[in-house]
């Protein structure tokens, strides 16, 4: 089966969804310099987020068990990117958020 969206959704997920979240619980619990570390590790428990999400969605049955299982391969991948800095947009997002506000 095809899961072309949903690797999209996966590779942008980080930009469009974590890393922003992230930002926003930074700012509203007043930590204007979180380690990088810190961080990182945010934008992980968000990532992890949308996996929970996408299994309370799908129906039971084969085909969503092996979606599933694709998009946690999928994300683990994500997640170690980002774990190790290699997320060039989580980057960004960080060292904008921690020099200019």
């Amino acid at each position: 089966m095809d899961y072309f969206e949903i690797e999209r959704v996966v590779e942008e997920l980080a930009k469009n969804y974590a890393a922003p979240c992230t930002t926003t619980w930074f700012k509203v619990t007043n930590n204007k310099k979180p380690s990088t570390q810190e961080y990182r590790e945010k934008v992980v428990e968000f990532m992890k987020q949308f996996e929970s999400i996408l299994s309370l969605q799908l129906p039971t049955g084969e085909q969503a068990a092996s979606c599933l299982d694709y998009v946690k391969k999928l994300l683990n991948t994500q997640i170690l990117l980002i774990r190790r800095g290699n997320n060039k947009e989580v980057e960004r997002r960080f060292q904008y958020y921690v020099n200019y506000n």
